[in-house]
């Protein structure tokens, strides 16, 4: 077998960040190579320029012993055979899974599209793939899974020889992990190379032959699969020995007063019915259940992003009365750091320093004007105590890596005078030491006497960081577990699939 990717010597520059530094490995043909590295190691920029998303750089790639210096990434498809799967899929909800699949690329018959081939065509890469989703079927009828499915189908319709994944499960039930695993088997052993870019080491051992470790910029080293431990990567990613797994450093701060208290909260589309909890003093609460459990939009509710339908809702001891929405939250001291942090956790066009002082500008006053000195040096403060990385309050956040972003949404919520804070999937997308960082800071949160709820699809998570557990099934509240000693993993996930 030969080498499919070859980079050679390449360096990348933003504005002021050195952000590739001399990296060259390569990945052989036909294999399944990780790419691994903390968020901000350069992974996203390596894989922007082998696509083409990137033509600006310094080295060379080289593709099955050619070099190649792709435009765009179009170019890449369809001069190169390389495609990228998104961790977001890209997809048009309204059109067919078939015009999506060749969506500019469409079968002519003459001037006009030939859908009879187009739907012949893509139902047989589908068939092949295992899909139970055909063709003509709309795609927002689809599940994150299928449409993950429809963008490894669009690769395999460009005859793609080498196919990227980034965080492919990030959205994904374990079901559809299996099924999307089975599949790049498949892809393997016709031959395709697949880069795999993952913060869920247990997903590299199953699936990946090799991996290559990139930090800060640069390239550390590659390494077997079947010849390495957990630790070894970890090691490698991070410089140093970080726990994998959620654990507790600091005794529980949690107090008998209630900060939180809700009751029979419904909605109307039965998305969670009945909810009743309490949150005390100093607590980090724990949320678990499967996808589609109701977590997030109760939590949504508590944060005023969604209207309340029924049901009551206390803070320290006072019913919330009227209307209520997301500023009326933060005033009593609500806030929440969402699941979807792109979307709605930040604002994309802004700065670190702006998107850090936004919940709190009264804070930053000069006469009736916001002063930028006053938010640079409050950003200034959390990127010393959160350690954000590039250290540049004046960056785009959209800019910055998943896990930094994260710390900057933090540093919003800790601008302000909230009491109770709402964690949806803290560490999504993020890597080891990142959560390493973000678990130390959740710890220090509720030793100022601060009140945590953490939302979490990671089992080992919720158990490691919960006082108490909370598990969801289908809406409802299945199972309080109060004794952190006693929490046990099988009986937590039966009762998140309904079980008693």
């Amino acid at each position: 077998m030969g080498k499919a990717v070859e980079f050679v010597k390449i360096n990348k520059y933003f504005p002021g960040v050195h952000v590739l530094k001399d990296i060259s490995f390569s990945v052989e043909e036909g294999e399944v190579h990780a790419l691994l590295g903390e968020n901000g190691a350069g992974k996203s920029t390596i894989l922007n320029i082998l696509h083409g998303v990137y033509s600006e750089y310094e080295g060379d790639v080289i593709l099955h012993g050619k070099k190649v210096a792709f435009k765009n990434p179009n170019d890449a498809i369809l001069n190169g055979n390389i495609s990228k799967v998104h961790q977001e899929t890209m997809v048009v909800e309204e059109l067919t899974v078939g015009q999506n699949v060749t969506l500019g690329y469409q079968p002519k018959k003459g001037l006009f599209i030939d859908f009879g081939k187009m739907h012949r065509d893509v139902d047989e890469i589908l068939e092949e793939l295992n899909c139970r989703f055909r063709s003509r079927d709309i795609v927002r009828t689809l599940t994150a899974g299928e449409k993950q499915m429809l963008a490894i189908a669009k690769a395999i319709y460009h005859h793609s020889n080498i196919i990227s994944l980034d965080e492919p499960t990030a959205s994904l039930t374990s079901k559809e992990t299996e099924a999307l695993f089975a599949v790049i088997r498949k892809l393997k052993a016709d031959g395709i190379t697949i880069l795999y870019v993952s913060h869920h080491l247990e997903e590299i051992f199953q699936i990946c032959d090799r991996a290559s470790i990139m930090r800060d910029g640069e390239y550390i080293q590659t390494l077997e699969i079947k010849n390495t431990t957990e630790d070894e990567l970890i090691h490698a990613m991070v410089g140093r020995s970080v726990s994998a797994v959620a654990s507790r450093l600091k005794p529980c701060r949690a107090k008998d007063e209630v900060v939180l208290k809700v009751e029979h909260l419904s909605d109307n589309e039965g998305k969670y019915k009945d909810v009743s909890f309490e949150l005390h003093k100093g607590e980090i609460l724990g949320f678990y259940g499967l996808v589609g459990a109701g977590r997030t939009e109760v939590m949504r509710v508590l944060a005023g992003a969604d209207r309340k339908i029924s049901g009551n809702i206390y803070l320290k001891g006072k019913e919330i009365r009227g209307s209520w929405n997301s500023t009326k939250a933060l005033k009593y001291g609500i806030g929440m750091l969402p699941e979807d942090r792109k979307t709605h956790g930040f604002n994309k066009l802004d700065s670190n320093y702006n998107n850090i002082a936004i919940s709190s500008l009264e804070k930053y006053m000069s006469g009736v004007f916001t002063s930028d000195g006053k938010k640079l040096k409050n950003a200034e403060h959390f990127f010393q105590e959160l350690d954000i990385h590039p250290n540049k309050p004046d960056y785009l956040t959209v800019n910055m890596s998943g896990g930094n972003q994260q710390k900057v949404i933090l540093a919003k919520w800790m601008s302000t005078d909230i009491d109770v804070i709402i964690f949806d999937e803290p560490t999504k997308g993020v890597d080891v030491a990142a959560k390493a960082e973000i678990y130390r800071l959740m710890e220090e949160l509720v030793e100022e006497g601060k009140s945590l709820i953490v939302v979490s699809s990671e089992l080992p998570e919720a158990m490691g960081l919960s006082d108490r557990l909370i598990v969801m099934s289908e809406g409802r509240i299945t199972k309080e577990l109060t004794d952190r000693e006693g929490f046990d993993s099988d009986a937590i996930l039966n009762y998140a699939i309904g079980g008693n």
